[in-house]
């Protein structure tokens, strides 16, 4: 049998130009490998198209040879999401050169941009126009549109304003096939039918190419007020979260739980962070407060909320910012959890919900959990306690081997799940399934669910060519 690659990397030259095709190894290496280095595949070439027309004409060589194509966007995904296989026969399609923000529009409150943009070269778009784009995950710098749209990502401020889905008004998607759907409608309602791009946000590249979107915005925040706080236990920070959404519900943009090991990894290999309190302790919340409406009082109800949280022994100890620099500086204790486990040794991670009057003894029993399936692993509960999704890491006990740790990553995730489902949660909270977990989807999402999820999947993409081995066992 002929091999068609040789010749869809000539059509593809020919159809992209030079710079729309990498085949050199060295320079495909940084493709191929996930930001976990969990998984390293190989690939032919990196295709580059510019827009979406070239995309599109991607799609159908591609489909027309019958060789699959893993769509890319910054590749920072957390479940091998976008990474190919070891067989070297699926081509990776990087969306990085669709980097134009095509329309800022402060009136609509909308803006619409293309699948390479940045999340944070967005927000700055965005927050030049008086505007603020209300998604912040800890890759913004590095995520682009298109993989925060198809992960349907969540992060620092669900609890504001949802996840990635809740922001999308309009997609433009190249299908299976090369036809390209333009959705981009800036319309708030709009009944004509099935509500098509939401198939596609969170469908991890399975279903079509997102190449450009229309976003909501909102106001830019006149006011914000933060505060790391020290809190008695896990309940605590619960009881604290009811005090601030009781006190003012619209104020309330983020609120970050944190366990005293995974602030303690931070402290220690992050350089630089510090600990603006008077001791450490075993359970940390970061609220932040913020509102377009100049002169709020936020300072004033935050220091309320907290005063009387002091008084009846659920905070210990706070730290609120007074400049935009400290600001950052706790956000940075937040926000280098991730990279301070890595450099701790190796982790297993969970990327679970559960409701939010569940978080509390969910962390208590994974955390007993884990202990009696391995003596010495080390929990680090984290995340976002305001909308139930919380982080709930496992660190390699001291001194083990990491291959050895990380082995056992199955029976880790097990165990954590079994607790999950417990608490009738999600194993899947904003990270996706990507390919570390479409094992777990016939026991989570079996029957009528994936019996609908594989006759989309059979509709849209017959062939089977966008994102092969993801999502769906």
């Amino acid at each position: 049998m002929t091999d068609p690659i040789p010749a869809l990397l000539d059509a593809l030259r020919a159809a992209l130009g030079p710079a729309g095709l990498l085949t050199d190894p060295a320079d495909t290496a940084g493709y191929v490998e996930d930001w976990r280095r969990l998984y390293r595949g190989r690939t032919p070439a990196v295709v580059r198209p510019a827009d979406a027309a070239q995309v599109a004409e991607t799609i159908r060589l591609c489909a027309a040879a019958g060789v699959p194509v893993v769509p890319q966007g910054g590749n920072t995904s957390m479940v091998g999401g976008a990474t190919p296989d070891a067989g070297g026969g699926q081509l990776v399609l990087s969306l990085a050169r669709l980097n134009r923000v095509r329309a800022v529009d402060p009136r609509d409150l909308t803006m619409t941009v293309e699948a390479g943009v940045t999340l944070k070269a967005a927000q700055e778009a965005a927050a030049a126009a008086g505007c603020l784009l209300g998604l912040s995950i800890g890759s913004e710098g590095s995520a682009q549109i298109g993989g925060v749209l198809a992960t349907n990502a969540g992060g620092n401020n669900t609890v504001r304003y949802g996840n990635a889905r809740d922001l999308v008004l309009g997609l433009e998607v190249v299908l299976a096939d090369g036809q390209v759907w333009n959705g981009l409608r800036r319309l708030r309602k709009d009944n004509t039918g099935y509500a098509l791009r939401q198939l596609f946000v969170g469908s991890e590249g399975t279903l079509g190419v997102i190449t450009a979107a229309v976003l909501k915005l909102v106001r830019a925040p006149k006011e914000t007020a933060v505060a790391l706080c020290a809190v008695a236990s896990a309940e605590a920070a619960l009881d604290l979260f009811g005090r601030f959404q009781a006190h003012d519900p619209g104020a309330v943009m983020a609120f970050e739980y944190m366990s005293g090991t995974g602030l303690g990894f931070v402290l220690k290999h992050i350089p630089g962070a510090s600990l603006p309190l008077a001791a450490p302790a075993d359970h940390y919340v970061l609220v932040e407060l913020a509102t377009p409406r100049p002169d709020a009082g936020l300072r004033a109800g935050l220091e309320t909320v907290l005063e009387s949280a002091l008084e009846d022994g659920l905070v210990l100890d706070a730290a609120i910012a007074e400049s935009e620099a400290q600001r950052a500086a706790l956000w940075r204790l937040r926000e280098e959890h991730s990279e301070a486990q890595k450099r701790e040794g190796a982790s297993v991670k969970n990327d679970v919900s559960v409701p939010v009057s569940a978080v509390p003894g969910f962390i208590a029993a994974a955390t007993e959990a884990c202990a009696a399936l391995m003596p010495g692993i080390r929990a680090v509960p984290f995340g976002h306690l305001g909308d139930g999704n919380i982080h709930f890491n496992l660190e390699q006990p001291e001194g083990a081997d990491p291959a050895w740790f990380l082995a056992q990553d199955h029976a880790i995730m097990d165990t954590v799940n079994a607790v999950v489902r417990r608490f009738d949660g999600s194993f899947s909270a904003e990270h996706g399934v990507g390919r570390l977990k479409p094992y777990m989807m016939p026991e989570w999402r079996g029957g009528a669910e994936l019996d609908a999820m594989r006759r989309i999947k059979a509709a849209l993409d017959p062939a089977g060519i966008l994102n092969p081995g993801k999502v769906l066992p």
